[in-house]
């Protein structure tokens, strides 16, 4: 199961797949940057690239009962992370290029492996671990919502969902043996 860091790994892990996907010839001109973001960093965006955003994190109550990976050790916390894709160009049409690229970049590559997880920082997901993005919808209004908070005006982004990331505990679970006798000793009351 993956360490604390796992949603920057996460984060990281795609903007390194859209680097090594990215060949120069693909648009014409253009050498695109692929960066993840903070909300302040929407303020003064890159002048042509494509940033990686984590809007929001939420528990995966569906994977909720997965066992821990080590005996004696607490169940994951499963996580979902939701990122936000922008293309960021001088023009439409190099933003609408962009923003195609990186979906079908993510389509061809959707399922992510430990060692492409890992390859920034090192043991953050186990071996046997895997990454799936899944593109997602946004409502009108939940678009609208999340650019109302960013520093900039409404740009041309997709929603994906990084899932599912499981958070493993460093806490030891403690397990006494049954109980076999039961002694009830609730003291005496003072006069």
């Amino acid at each position: 199961m993956a360490n604390h860091q796992a949603i920057a790994a996460a984060a990281a892990a795609v903007v390194r797949l859209l680097e090594q996907s990215w060949h120069p010839g693909l648009l014409t001109g253009i050498t695109p940057e692929f960066d993840v973001y903070q909300g302040k960093d929407f303020s003064a965006p890159m002048a042509t690239g494509v940033s990686v955003f984590v809007y929001q994190v939420g528990v995966d109550t569906v994977a909720r009962t997965l066992p821990p990976a080590q005996p004696d050790h607490k169940r994951p916390l499963p996580v979902k992370a939701y990122l936000l894709l922008t293309a960021w160009a001088k023009d439409a049409s190099t933003e609408h290029a962009l923003l195609g690229w990186a979906m079908r970049a993510i389509a061809d590559h959707p399922v992510l492996s430990s060692g492409f997880l890992n390859a920034a920082s090192a043991n953050v997901f186990r071996a046997d671990e895997v990454l799936e993005l899944s593109a997602i919808e946004l409502t009108n209004d939940e678009v609208f919502r999340l650019w109302q908070v960013l520093p900039t005006s409404l740009q041309l982004s997709v929603p994906y969902v990084a899932r599912v990331i499981r958070i493993e505990s460093d806490l030891v679970d403690v397990s006494a043996g049954p109980v076999l006798e039961r002694d009830l000793d609730f003291g005496v009351l003072a006069p």
